[in-house]
This record gives C-alpha cells, structure tokens and sequence, in this order.
C-alpha cells in the first residue's frame, strides 16, 4: 500500500508549472468530495505547492461567482467543497428536502442552539436552560454527528457537549465565529416577565384588575335613596267586621285611616 504523497517541499516561487494545470484536477476531485477537502490534502493529490493550491481554489471560486454558476466554492469546517446557492434552495427544496421525515424535531433544534452558542456545556446546564431533561435529545443529535462529547468538567467530572465538522458544514460556516449573533433574536425583557407571571398565576387577566366582586344587599337598604327591592312591613291588625281576613300592608293600614 503507497503512502498518501506529502506536499512538495518547495514554494510557490520555485515551481515552475502553470498553476492554471491544477485547476481541471481540483474541480475533478472536489465533485467526488462528500466532505469539505483541507487544502494540504488537496496539495498532496495534485503535487503542488499549497500556496499555489490555495490561490487557485480563490481564482476558482471568483470564476464561479462571476460567471453565475448554480454553484460555489466554499471554504467551511477546514476544508473546500462545492455547495448550491441560496437562491436556488427553494427549488431543491420542492425537489428534494420536502416530503422528507428526518427532521429535527423543535425540541432538537433548541437543545442544539442552546449547545452551539454554550460550548462547551454539561447536560445538567443544558437542561437548566431548556427547563426540561434533554438525555434523548443529546442522543438524538450525538447519533445526527451534530454534536459529540469534547472534554469533561475538572470541577464536577460532567461530560461536556459540543458541536461537530458536521453541524459546520451543514449550516455553511468556516467556524463558530460565524454563528449570526443570538442577542437581536431574545425576547425583550418585559415579555419574559409577562409570560412568567402568566404562568404562576393563569387565573389572573392581564389586561386589568380582577372583576370586583358582586354586591350583596340586606333586607333593608341602609341608603334610603337606593332601594333595588321593594320592602314591605308587615302589620297585624284586627280583624272587624266586613274586612277580609288576613294581614294587610302599611298602604291598607294608611287608607284605613
């Protein structure tokens, strides 16, 4: 078995080919890559200086750019590999990715994020964040080659989590230095508030005090301008002749007298 060719030990201002030669051959072997390539590997197969190398991958990928190909050349995860461009998403999109059931679940893509922005962090702190317990998803994503186990805590002893090549390459980024900044996305700080106390205290409207309760009225009116019922007194009186039996009202008694 031959040994991978090293990178020829001389610069670029010693080799004397036309560095215009190598540009066929790292196209062929750049289409044949299932990974981003790093410019020394791709140095050894075409036997060329990596100055040389990496100043013809730039003219390569200007070339694309100029020239409006459907395609790039992107430097991501260490190494070059050749990638659609975003403009044509929606249509591979409809042509490929959709109908598909392999996505990362919500739960997934927070517990993710909480990692790639925290690295390197433990579990226990992953959960605290999310609120919930996240051992299936970290092995959902451990299995996905999102996210692996890079070192261990020197205080508790606790695996550390974070992300992979892989998780890079998907999302198109040279390092994690290219992650978009997280603080325009947070919620404002009021909002946070609000949800919180909507959450200890669901019976509570947040749009005004509570209703005051209804009022509740004796048998007699204390305010004798506000009298919502009708009070009678009911008198005893004799019973004379030619009356009708039983009792009778003050206003009978009045137009008695």
């Amino acid at each position: 078995m031959t040994e991978p060719a090293e990178p020829l030990p001389f610069d670029d201002e010693t080799y004397t080919a036309d560095a215009d030669a190598i540009a066929a051959p790292l196209e062929a072997l750049l289409l044949m890559a299932t990974e981003p390539v790093p410019t020394v590997e791709l140095a050894q197969a075409v036997r060329a200086p990596v100055p040389v190398v990496e100043r013809t991958l730039a003219g390569l990928a200007d070339f694309y750019d100029q020239t409006e190909r459907g395609f790039e050349l992107r430097y991501v995860a260490g190494g070059w590999r050749y990638w659609t461009r975003a403009e044509h998403a929606e249509l591979i999109g409809a042509w490929l990715i959709e109908g598909q059931h392999a996505r990362l679940s919500q739960a997934a893509l927070e517990t993710l994020a909480v990692v790639a922005y925290l690295q390197p962090i433990s579990r226990s702190r992953v959960s605290a964040v999310r609120g919930v317990n996240v051992d299936g998803v970290l092995r959902t994503l451990v299995t996905r080659d999102l996210v692996h186990e890079i070192d261990r805590d020197p205080d508790s002893g606790a695996m550390l989590f974070g992300t992979t090549d892989e998780f890079l390459q998907r999302l198109g980024l040279a390092g994690l230095d290219d992650l978009p900044p997280i603080a325009p996305h947070l919620p404002d700080a009021s909002e946070l508030d609000a949800e919180l106390r909507a959450a200890l205290n669901p019976s509570v409207d947040e749009t005004g005090p509570p209703d005051e309760p209804y009022p509740v009225f004796g048998l007699v009116e204390t305010d004798p301008s506000v009298e919502p019922y009708p009070v009678f007194e009911r008198v005893e009186t004799p019973v004379s002749a030619g009356s009708p039996s039983g009792p009778v009202s003050t206003a009978d008694v009045e137009a008695d007298r």
